[in-house]
């Protein structure tokens, strides 16, 4: 096929493995709904067919015909080159923004959006490295490992969007945040040896941030609190909180403050037994060195 003198393999359904919509998302259809009635109609209103169009962005038809119905999560760069053929003067490429929220499960979208406003943000993990400090890598091999196995689609969706929480660091200002991994979720071989080492060299940077804590709880450490699962606590700027652990209030999560205050007990008394940070940095590079 070519285009402007180049030869250019058309993109289809196949090449973009997790961005259908999901349809018991409602506020996501309706965005995409909105999104691809105005390529349409910005595509009509040049006169362009579907099959040039498609050309143009470098897209199948059948794909630009999804896209327009509301069947397909446009990528980002799909809008910038859509506007720029279809001459929008930018109306096109500022939908990149809500669109790119609708990629995300409704589950993780409105978690991504308390930590977006969340002042303070603390995290014991005993299973696996969270989330918040995970490479793309480690998070696609850990969730690659759950079962009943994900789809392909669902599982490119989940990396997305679990990657796109770390959004938190580019805030400003910055919100403290806290984190308390056990030793044996940086021990365990998710991913092969290049996926674990920059596993380990992502938590050296981020735990190098001056409004970051990251701390190591040693196996040969007592018994503690954070034995009954994960735990989480986001402070807000008005002064409101929401906790979460897998071994207290069944799991939910909760904001009311004789409960908070049971789970910030929990954490404090975790962080007061894990290695200082100083200590904690050490180990990891410790082990990056022995990986």
């Amino acid at each position: 096929m070519s285009v402007d003198g180049e030869v250019r393999q058309l993109r289809t359904e196949a090449d973009e493995p997790g961005w259908e919509v999901d349809p018991d998302d409602e506020w996501g259809v309706a965005v995409i709904a909105t999104v691809g009635r105005q390529l349409k109609l910005r595509r009509e209103a040049v006169g362009m067919r579907a099959g040039d169009f498609g050309k143009a962005v470098g897209y199948g038809e059948d794909l630009v015909y999804k896209i327009e119905g509301g069947k397909r999560i446009p990528r980002p760069e799909y809008l910038e080159r859509a506007d720029e053929v279809l001459e929008a003067g930018g109306l096109l490429a500022a939908m990149k923004e809500d669109v790119a929220k609708v990629r995300y499960p409704k589950k993780v979208r409105d978690l991504a959006q308390m930590e977006a406003r969340a002042a303070e943000i603390g995290v014991y993990e005993n299973s696996n490295i969270a989330g918040l400090l995970q490479t793309m890598e480690y998070a696609r091999a850990l969730l690659k490992s759950w079962q009943p196995a994900y789809t392909p689609e669902d599982l490119e969706r989940l990396v997305a969007a679990r990657i796109a929480r770390q959004a938190v660091y580019e805030r400003s200002p910055a919100p403290a945040l806290s984190f308390v991994l056990e030793e044996g979720t940086l021990r365990r071989r998710v991913g092969g040896t290049m996926v674990r080492r920059q596993q380990f060299e992502r938590l050296l940077e981020v735990g190098g941030l001056s409004n970051v804590t990251l701390q190591v709880m040693p196996m040969d450490s007592a018994a503690h609190p954070g034995m009954s699962g994960r735990i989480e606590l986001l402070k807000f700027e008005d002064g409101t909180a929401v906790g979460r652990s897998d071994g207290a209030f069944t799991g939910r999560p909760v904001t009311e403050l004789r409960q908070l205050r049971v789970l910030e007990l929990r954490y404090g008394t975790i962080r007061a037994q894990a290695l200082p940070p100083g200590e904690s940095l050490a180990f990891i590079e410790q082990l990056l060195g022995e990986t």
